[in-house]
C-alpha cells in the first residue's frame, strides 16, 4: 500500500503519436521531466543492439558478472558476481522481465562502466533529438538528475521500432529463456488485453509511478502511447488503452511513412564532424619547364601495365605514380646541382628551390620495354581510389575473385555497404595466381580490425592484412 500511495502522487504525464509519420494526436504534460524509471532499458537497448550491429560486441560474447551489476536491486534475474553469461540472455532478461543486474551488466560490457555507458546514452539520446532527457544508469532506478518526458520517451520508442526492427519482436514475447532461468515479459497484461499490441517497455519506481511505452498495429496503422505516473497496472492500462483508442480513430487510413533519422555513431564521444584533419601530401608534377613533342607512331614507346591500368579505368593516380618513376629514372643518371632538386610542400605543387631548368633527357633511358614473348606475367595492382592518410600500413582483404571487374565491383559494394570505417581507405585489386584479390588498404589496426568485425557480423568475407 505504501508503494501504490507514493505513486499516486507521480506526477501524470501522456503522448500519442502516428508512429509512421510522428505527427503528434495528444500530449498533456508530455515536455514535464519525470522520473522514467525502467523506460531507461529501452536506451540501454537500443544502445545495444547499435553496439551488436556495428561490431563492438555480438550477441554470443560471454560476459563476467561484475560485483556492481550483482548487487543492483530487484526486479533482477539474480546474477552472481564473476558469473559468466552471453549477452543474448541479458537482453531478453532486461527487455522482458526488465531486469536491473542485467541492464548493468550489459552496460558495462559494452562501455567498461556504468558511468561511460550513461554518457553514450546521453549522446544518443542529443543525437534523437531527445533534449529534456538525462541518463545516469542503465536500469532507470531513481536517481537524482535522472529524467525524461512523455515526448522524449516516445520518440525513443518510434527509433527502436524503426531503427532495429529485427530485435523489435523481443518486446512482444510473453516468455523467454535468460539463460539461468526463464523470464516472463512485465507487460504481458496489455499484450494479451489490448488488440494489436506488440510493445514496449513498462516501468515503475515509488517516485515514477507506473509508466508505460506501448506500441499496437492495426492494418496499415500504428499507434505509440506512452503514460508517465500511472496508479496501479490495471489503471494504467486502461489508460494507455483509451489513449490507444483516441490514436487510431484520429489517425488517417493512409498516410506517408516518415522513419526518424537514425542518430549519429559516437561509440568513443567524438561529435560527428569533429575527426582529425587529413594534411595531403601532393608530389604529382603539375607544370612542365620544357614540354617535348608528341612522338610520332613510328616513334611511340610501348605501354607499361601501371599506365594501361591507369587508361582502362581512369584512375589520375597512377598517371602520377608513372610521372615520379621517370623523374626518378633521370635523377638516378643525372648527376643535377642539388639546387635544382625540388622539394614537397605541403598542400600545394612541388616547388623548385632553383629556376634552373632540368637538363634534356638523355637518349639512352629506356621507360618502358615490351616483355619477353614467353616471360611469367607480372603481378597486376589497380588502384580504384586514393587514401590521403599517411604511416597506415594496415588493410583487410574481403575476397579472392575470377576477374578484376569482380573484385573492383565487391570493393564498390563492401566501401557503400561499411562507409563509416572504410571511407577513408584505400581500394586495391591485386592479380595472383590464385585469382584477383579485393584489398582494402592505407588503415591503421583498429580500423581494420573494426571494420573486419563489423564486415563479420554482416556474414562478410573479412581477413586483416598486417604491414608487409
Amino acid at each position: 500500500m505504501l508503494a501504490i500511495s507514493q505513486a499516486s502522487a507521480a506526477p501524470y504525464a501522456a503522448m500519442v503519436v502516428d508512429a509512421r509519420s510522428g505527427k503528434v494526436l495528444h500530449s498533456r504534460n508530455a515536455d514535464t521531466r519525470l522520473h522514467p524509471a525502467s523506460l531507461t532499458k529501452m536506451m540501454t537497448l537500443y544502445v545495444a543492439f547499435e553496439a551488436i550491429t556495428r561490431g563492438e560486441i555480438s550477441l554470443d560474447t560471454v560476459v563476467t558478472i561484475p560485483r556492481k551489476a550483482a548487487a543492483e536491486p530487484p526486479s533482477k534475474l539474480g546474477l552472481r558476481t564473476g558469473q559468466k553469461i552471453k549477452l543474448r540472455y541479458l537482453i531478453r532478461a532486461a527487455s522482458i522481465k526488465s531486469a536491473n543486474d542485467a541492464a548493468t551488466a550489459i552496460g558495462i560490457a559494452i562501455a567498461g562502466s556504468e558511468a561511460a555507458f550513461a554518457r553514450r546514452m546521453n549522446r544518443t539520446a542529443k543525437a534523437m533529438g531527445m533534449t529534456r532527457t538525462h541518463f545516469k544508469n542503465a536500469h532507470g532506478l531513481t536517481e537524482s538528475g535522472h529524467l525524461s518526458t512523455a515526448r522524449d520517451m516516445t520518440t525513443l520508442g518510434r527509433h527502436v521500432f524503426y531503427d532495429y526492427p529485427d530485435y523489435y519482436n523481443l518486446f512482444s514475447r510473453r516468455t523467454a529463456d535468460a539463460g539461468v532461468r526463464k523470464v516472463a515479459n512485465t507487460n504481458t497484461r496489455f499484450l494479451n488485453s489490448y488488440r494489436g499490441a506488440d510493445g514496449i517497455k513498462t516501468g515503475y519506481t515509488r517516485a515514477a509511478g507506473f509508466n508505460l511505452v506501448a506500441s499496437a498495429e492495426r492494418g496499415s496503422e500504428r499507434i505509440i502511447t506512452t503514460v508517465f505516473g500511472g496508479r496501479s497496472t490495471a489503471s494504467r492500462n486502461a489508460k494507455v488503452a483509451e489513449l490507444m483508442n483516441l490514436g487510431f480513430r484520429r489517425a488517417p487510413s493512409r498516410v506517408a511513412v516518415r522513419k526518424p533519422q537514425r542518430p549519429a555513431y559516437t561509440p568513443g564521444g567524438v561529435a560527428p564532424g569533429t575527426a582529425g584533419k587529413t594534411i595531403r601530401l601532393v608530389t604529382a608534377v603539375k607544370k612542365s619547364l620544357r614540354p617535348k613533342m608528341r612522338p610520332g607512331p613510328e616513334e611511340a614507346t610501348p605501354v607499361t601495365s601501371t599506365q594501361l591500368a591507369a587508361l582502362t579505368e581512369g584512375i589520375a593516380e597512377a598517371v602520377e605514380e608513372v610521372a615520379r618513376s621517370e623523374n626518378n629514372l633521370v635523377r638516378a643518371s643525372i648527376s643535377a646541382p642539388a639546387t635544382a632538386i625540388a622539394k614537397p610542400v605541403l598542400g600545394g605543387d612541388i616547388a623548385p628551390l632553383s629556376a634552373v631548368p632540368p637538363p634534356p633527357r638523355p637518349a639512352a633511358i629506356v621507360l618502358a620495354a615490351r616483355p619477353a614473348k614467353n616471360a611469367a606475367p607480372v603481378p597486376q595492382e589497380v588502384v580504384t581510389r586514393m587514401s590521403t592518410s599517411g604511416g597506415r600500413h594496415w588493410g583487410i582483404n574481403v575476397g579472392i575473385l575470377g576477374s578484376r571487374y569482380q573484385a573492383e565491383r565487391l570493393l564498390l559494394k563492401t566501401a557503400l555497404k561499411e562507409i563509416d570505417t572504410l571511407d577513408d581507405a584505400l581500394r586495391k585489386v591485386v592479380n595472383r595466381p590464385k585469382g584477383w584479390y579485393a584489398n582494402f588498404v592505407g588503415m591503421t589496426q583498429e580500423q581494420a580490425d573494426l571494420a573486419c568485425r563489423r564486415l563479420t557480423a554482416r556474414n562478410s568475407d573479412c581477413m586483416v592484412l598486417g604491414p608487409s
